[in-house]
């Protein structure tokens, strides 16, 4: 199977080291991730092979329209490269922490391609007020 599945809820420890969920930890592959926030409250995490998609599309973004400087600006002065130990922990720079509201308990979700990393009780709002009928959508995915 391939993707990102599952809820998990994870500690940061006193150094701000999240440690990566085995079957995430799995599906990351080896090598560093991509760790930014481009959409608040939370925290996204991309691997390498994700993340280059994202880049030539932020590349082209830039080259086609010539007010995209600031929005690409944006994104990549909120990225940072982490490369998880053996053990699967990396940094989260205090700065990241700070911006996605993370304290000792964080919620890490696992989002397709993607992981997210949140506050969990914003993640609890989020999902509350975010789709208040979500039949609709639940027929287009699952007919």
């Amino acid at each position: 199977m391939n993707g990102f599945l599952g809820r998990y809820e994870k500690r940061l420890d006193d150094k701000g080291r999240l440690s990566l969920p085995v079957p995430l930890r799995r599906a990351a592959g080896d090598g560093p991730l991509v760790l930014l926030q481009y959409q608040a409250p939370a925290l996204s995490l991309f691997p390498g092979t994700a993340w280059k998609k994202i880049e030539d599309r932020l590349k082209e973004y830039r080259r086609s329209d010539r007010g995209a400087d600031m929005y690409v600006r944006r994104i990549t002065s909120f990225s940072v490269e982490v490369t998880p130990d053996k053990l699967g922990r990396f940094v989260i720079p205090g700065w990241l922490q700070e911006a996605a509201s993370l304290e000792d308990e964080v919620l890490v979700v696992g989002s397709l391609d993607r992981i997210e990393i949140w506050n969990p009780g914003l993640f609890d709002v989020h999902i509350e007020d975010g789709a208040p009928d979500a039949s609709e959508f639940m027929h287009k995915i699952f007919g």
